[in-house]
């Protein structure tokens, strides 16, 4: 999926989704690490989600994927975590992006909006974060409406 560069020369990819869960149940899917590692191909998360905060991404093996830090933290409407890839160089030299999830209350659903952008135009990063969201994302929704992933496959990062 193409993402979207503004004229300043950021790259920028926005990710929407509605999902029949409560902001806190998908708070709790975003941010547990058991839970998160279900959708997330036995990737984790490691935080206390409190702003400046330390945040890291860890494949099934324990090696770091992506680390960065909690920039805002407004359970369980609002995440912004500053990210860098630490495990491909050529995605780590494009330096930090910032990633916002972003959960409103819809009717019997939430909304779930998120934006990861880097300034830096043609950014490879976003490319890669642009085929990983929606596999993600998608694994995440239909576990919490089904109680099983769509895809159950493992990141090695190999």
């Amino acid at each position: 999926m193409p993402h979207d560069a503004n004229a300043a020369g950021e790259s920028r990819f926005t990710y929407v989704t509605y999902i029949r869960a409560t902001p806190d149940e998908l708070w709790t899917a975003l941010t547990s690490p058991a839970f998160t590692e279900r959708y997330w191909y036995g990737m984790h998360q490691e935080s206390d989600w409190q702003a400046g905060s330390p945040w890291s991404l860890h494949f099934a093996d324990g090696r770091v994927a992506d680390s960065g830090e909690i920039v805002e933290a407004a359970k369980p409407k609002r995440l912004v975590i500053r990210w860098r890839n630490v495990f491909r160089p050529e995605l780590s030299e494009e330096g930090d992006s910032l990633c916002t999830l972003e959960i409103e209350a819809v009717e019997h659903a939430v909304k779930l909006t998120v934006t990861h952008r880097v300034n830096r135009p043609g950014s490879k990063f976003i490319d890669a974060v642009s085929d990983g969201w929606p596999r993600i994302l998608s694994n995440l929704k239909t576990l919490l409406e089904t109680g099983e992933v769509l895809m159950p496959l493992v990141a090695t990062g190999a």
